[in-house]
Parts: C-alpha cells; structure tokens; sequence
C-alpha cells in the first residue's frame, strides 16, 4: 500500500547517530541527556557507554564502573554487522586510553558523507576537571583534530591551544582561538562562553568557507550541571536534521537557555540537572522556524 511505502522510504531515510559518552543512573548529563533529546529530535540514537555512574559527579560517594574495555568489542561487532553512521558524537571521556580507542573509531566509521561532532568536555572556568591533567588536554587536542565541528569552552580551547585563559578579553582574542582551533584539523570550530563587549553567547569559526558566526543571548544568572551536554546534543540533533552549524547552535542556546529557566523557576530547584524534558516540546517548533529559513 502507499503507506507502507511511506513508512518504509522513511525506514530507509532515517538519520543515525551514535554517541560516545559515560552514563550516570541519577543526574542530567552524558547520555542521560543525549539519547532522550537526539531521539526528541527524530535521530536514531545508538550509543557507546564508556562508564556507568550511580550519580553524576556533583553528588559525593558515587560509584563508577569503567567500560573502556566494552568500546573495541562494540566496534569490532558493528564493523561486522556493516553499521553505518550519519553522525559520531563524543562528549566526556574519562582516561587517556578512551581518547585512543575514540580516535580508532574515528578512523574505522568515518566517511565522506557523515560528520564526527566532539564535545570536548574536560575542564571550565579556567580548570581542568579534577581527573584529568595537561597531558590529557593534548591527548583531547588529537580526538578534536579528526573532527568534522569542535565545540569547546573557553577554557578546553585555551587548553588545547595553548593559549592564555583570560576572563577580559576582545572578539580577536576569541577569534585567533578560532583559527588555532581549526589549524589543529577540525574543518568547523565553536567556542562556547564567549562573553565580551557586554554580549555571551557563541562565537564560531568555518575554515572551510574562511567565514566566522555568532549567536549572542541572554545570560541568566544560575547555572547547572550538565547544560554543556544539553547544548551539544540538540546541536547534533540540528545538524543532522539539515541545519548548518551557525543555525544549529542558535536553536541550541535558545533550547539550553530554556531549559535553565524552566528549572530556576521551579521551587526547590535540585543539583540533578535542568529539567530538559519539560523543554522538549519548544524543540520541533523552533526546529520548523530555522529549517524554514534555511531551505
């Protein structure tokens, strides 16, 4: 019937995307976020667990199962199934061997027609998180070098970089990150927290094209835990949905913005993460508003 040929033409168009990333059983973050909000976008979201938490990091006492033994294995058995990918996404990585292992995906997944997004999850407001050191930045700079779009904080940038961190700084500061970021290998760079001149928001790069964008918003003064993942995932979700990048971070920002102020507006607002699945109806509409701008 003329249905069942819609349904099975839709079958076949269906992007997939597979996301690399630890997941905590209690909290908003990692793929907790990324597989309920890729999906909410209409992706098939297949994903690689690179660590089990009880909790995410903010609570104290969790437990932690390393996996990195798991992600060859999968790799391994997908090769041999022939699975393909529209996307491959990674976020928070936990050791140096992850990043190895990652970068081998990378290799063995990568095509000419799909896109490698890394977010490149390891430090902010000029620290890097507690597990990690110096090395681990430069081991980070290598996965972000196989990327098709890199979308790091200030800080990861500087880092990467080997830049100076500064908190007063111009747009030309961002700016020749930005080429730095892209001189390392990836063809699209976004910085994220960029704040100067009175505006915050997101500053990007397309060496490619040799063209910068930006998106500025409004900055609201709470912030939670896991927003970074919220941000990527619907960025990913965007892109391959047709969106160009500097679109992609625009419905990003207004979706992650949202979500954080639905969450201060709740009593008793928790450290669990922001209350993203309140949100996930305003996705399909502004969604529709950008692709139709785009198209």
């Amino acid at each position: 019937s003329l249905r069942r040929r819609q349904r099975q033409m839709c079958i076949r168009d269906r992007k997939r995307i597979v996301t690399i990333q630890d997941i905590s059983c209690i909290g908003k973050c990692s793929l907790t976020v990324a597989l309920p909000i890729i999906s909410a976008m209409g992706i098939e979201t297949a994903i690689i667990p690179t660590a089990v938490l009880s909790t995410h990091t903010m609570f104290s006492d969790f437990t932690f199962k390393d996996l990195t033994d798991q992600i060859q294995p999968i790799s391994d058995h997908w090769k041999k199934e022939n699975f393909k990918f529209d996307a491959i996404y990674t976020g928070y990585l936990g050791s140096a061997e992850q990043t190895k292992l990652v970068c081998d995906f990378f290799d063995r997944y990568k095509t000419d027609d799909n896109i490698i997004f890394v977010d490149p999850a390891m430090a902010d407001n000029g620290k890097l998180y507690p597990a990690f050191d110096n090395n681990f930045a430069k081991l980070m700079a290598n996965v972000c070098a196989k990327a098709d779009i890199i979308v790091p904080n200030l800080t990861e940038a500087c880092l990467m970089t080997d830049t100076e961190y500064k908190t007063e700084y111009d747009e030309q500061y961002i700016f020749d990150i930005l080429h730095k970021l892209t001189a390392m290998g990836a063809k699209k760079a976004a910085i994220t927290g960029a704040s100067y001149n009175g505006k915050y928001g997101i500053v990007g790069y397309d060496s490619e094209k040799n063209t910068t964008f930006s998106y500025f918003h409004k900055k609201l003064p709470t912030s939670y835990h896991g927003t970074g993942d919220v941000f990527s995932s619907v960025c990913v979700g965007a892109l391959n949905n047709g969106l160009s990048l500097d679109k992609a971070i625009k419905i990003a920002a207004d979706y992650t913005v949202e979500c954080i102020r639905i969450t201060a507006e709740e009593k008793g607002a928790n450290a669990y993460g922001v209350n993203f699945e309140l949100a996930i109806p305003y996705l399909p509409v502004s969604y529709t508003h950008l692709r139709a701008h785009e198209t």
